[in-house]
């Protein structure tokens, strides 16, 4: 098979679909892989390295999407690239197609396939190429809200964790799945104080057994959720549905609860944003500020620590990449409920049900059983 490497197009994203040691496991089964020329540059992967590793070098999108009939990326398609899938290709990406309907209603004009990262589920009900991702992006959440927390960047000018005689920072954290857990941890670490809210009581108990005492593991329901606003200064949003859109836990009119200065972190910005007021952002332009309150809504939080995000999650993918190439899709999925979960798309086709219900748009059974 023909596997194709793009370099990322999406603003400020510097992660790359497949390692070199990807490549060469690839390559050593008898695959060809063409890898874009700088592909793995902002995660510090020269060209020679794909290139010793028996991959080939091309000049350009093109060529990729020209020549492969599996392509590996780490993004959603950009517009430019829907122009150059074709009829009977494979990507195999992070589509959060639910998030963007644009997106969804343009892919399906391709005629390809899609299978989302952020969809697979492994024989124990997890999201094993989302978590790397949401492990990273939860700890950056801490990062990056300690940072707009100062007064500099509109922030309340609170250092998270406080210093002696002075209180540290309140942080509140909606929902306890990967994203929140890690969150939670480096706030904890930081020594700031945290609730953190899930409607699992089993994952509640779970977490209460294993935290440090600075953090509180809360039932999330309306009442709570408005409660904690007033108290908290920084908020983490890491609400998932897999495949689905996020829901608005924080409504418009909850920021008139919270402090001026107080601090937003969406990431369940992907799948449209657990905050009402939420917006996609970039790394270049990340915040805004509505009613007092900054918001943080970049899209694509991981790409920032491009070399950490991207090991992290080519070690994950590559499992699968190797699964899809040894007998192509067809044989793939009917071997891997893993890879059944995977396909939102099939050719031209859509096939999952969450992203149907949020555009309202006909779904078809799925296509492997």
């Amino acid at each position: 098979m023909i596997v194709g490497v793009p370099r990322e197009t999406k603003r400020d994203e510097y992660r790359v679909g497949l390692l070199p040691v990807g490549a060469e496991e690839l390559v050593r089964a008898g695959h060809t892989v063409l890898v874009e020329r700088g592909a793995g540059a902002g995660s510090g992967l020269a060209d020679d390295a794909y290139a010793a590793a028996g991959a080939t070098l091309v000049s350009d999108a093109a060529a990729v999407f020209g020549g492969a009939e599996l392509v590996v990326k780490v993004k959603e398609p950009q517009p430019a690239e829907l122009a150059r899938i074709r009829a009977g290709q494979v990507v195999f990406t992070y589509f959060h197609l639910a998030a963007d309907r644009r997106l969804t209603e343009g892919f399906l004009a391709t005629g390809a396939t899609a299978l989302a990262y952020e969809t697979l589920r492994d024989d124990r009900g997890r999201l094993p190429l989302l978590i790397p991702m949401s492990e990273v992006a939860g700890r950056m959440s801490i990062q990056e809200g300690a940072k707009y927390l100062e007064r500099p960047q509109m922030g309340r000018g609170i250092l998270l964790g406080g210093v002696p005689g002075v209180a540290p920072a309140n942080v509140l954290v909606l929902g306890a799945g990967t994203v929140g857990a890690n969150a939670a941890k480096v706030a904890a670490g930081f020594g700031a104080n945290i609730a953190l809210l899930d409607t699992s009581l089993e994952r509640l108990r779970y977490l209460d057994d294993v935290t440090p005492p600075n953090i509180d593991c809360l039932y999330s329901d309306r009442h709570t959720i408005r409660e904690r606003l007033g108290w908290a200064d920084l908020v983490i949003g890491s609400v998932l549905i897999p495949g689905a859109r996020a829901p608005h836990l924080v409504e418009r009119d909850d920021l008139r609860l919270m402090k001026p200065g107080a601090v937003i972190i969406d990431v369940a910005i992907d799948q449209g944003g657990c905050v009402a007021t939420s917006r996609p952002t970039t790394h270049a332009e990340p915040t805004f500020v509505v009613d007092d309150v900054v918001h943080y809504c970049v899209t694509n939080m991981p790409g920032a620590v491009g070399r950490t995000s991207t090991y992290a999650l080519c070690n994950a993918t590559l499992p699968y990449v190797m699964q899809l190439v040894r007998g192509g899709l067809p044989a793939a999925a009917r071997d891997s409920a893993a890879i059944r979960s995977a396909v939102n798309i099939h050719e031209g086709r859509l096939v999952q049900e969450a992203v149907a219900a949020a555009f309202g748009l006909p779904c078809d059974p799925p296509p492997f059983g």
